[in-house]
């Protein structure tokens, strides 16, 4: 029996092109990364590997991986409900609905809402955020000067929240630790601790929500009684 020559070797032009890298493409590679993986396996090395090239291609794009994780926050806030700006009712309410999505969206992916703490994204869907906040805020005659301040304030607010609860959600200790501190204060001593023993109930009281919604009205509701901001500074 004869044997079979080898096949000719392929010339590269033969081979199929690998598609062309783009920051596009290389967010949506790292979304997937992190949607099965999670965040902190989205690594340059880890994302040469799903796109089969090497590791330096991505700092044409990118000048390291914070901004990389800047740029799938910043993709994953095309996620957030910016509708109650095209609706009616109370602009505070509506702003503090957006806000309360792009909470959801931080704690749907915990460790993103970990990186938002550090992250500085700047791509159309943050800015369609900001614009949103800014309109809403503008409605309800908030001095512009205050308003670019306070979107900041606002973001801040939402993202450590998302960070927070995201963190007591992966927590195993969680319970446990809120029953150490619901006994801490029930059993406060009224001679050391006057004001703790007469609102032990209070501090505990209330849902996540119900607080994340306050914690809102009450800094939108400072926009008009806080001075104005101190640009020069």
């Amino acid at each position: 029996m004869t044997a079979e020559p080898p096949p000719a070797p392929r010339s590269r032009r033969e081979r199929p092109a690998k598609p062309a890298l783009t920051r596009d493409g290389i967010i949506a590679t790292a979304v997937d990364v992190m949607r099965a993986e999670g965040l902190d396996r989205v690594t340059m090395r880890r994302l040469s590997q799903e796109l089969d090239t090497g590791p330096a291609s991505f700092y044409v794009y990118f000048r390291n991986t914070a901004e990389l994780h800047a740029g799938i926050l910043d993709e994953l806030l095309a996620e957030v409900d910016l509708n109650p700006a095209r609706t009616d009712g109370p602009w505070r309410d509506r702003v503090a609905a957006v806000l309360t999505s792009y909470l959801a969206v931080l704690i749907e992916h915990p460790s993103l809402a970990r990186s938002a703490l550090v992250a500085r994204p700047s791509g159309a869907h943050y800015l369609d955020l900001v614009e949103v906040l800014l309109a809403l805020m503008s409605e309800g005659k908030v001095a512009p000067e205050r308003a670019a301040w306070a979107v900041d304030l606002l973001l801040q607010y939402a993202t450590a929240t998302a960070a927070e609860q995201s963190a007591h959600r992966r927590s195993i200790d969680s319970q446990d630790e809120w029953d150490a501190l619901a006994a801490a204060l029930h059993g406060a001593s009224p001679e050391r601790h006057p004001h703790i023993a007469a609102l032990g109930d209070d501090l505990l009281s209330g849902t996540s929500r119900a607080r994340l919604t306050w914690g809102f009205q009450v800094l939108i509701a400072g926009l008009e009684a806080a001075p104005a901001p101190d640009t020069a500074g």
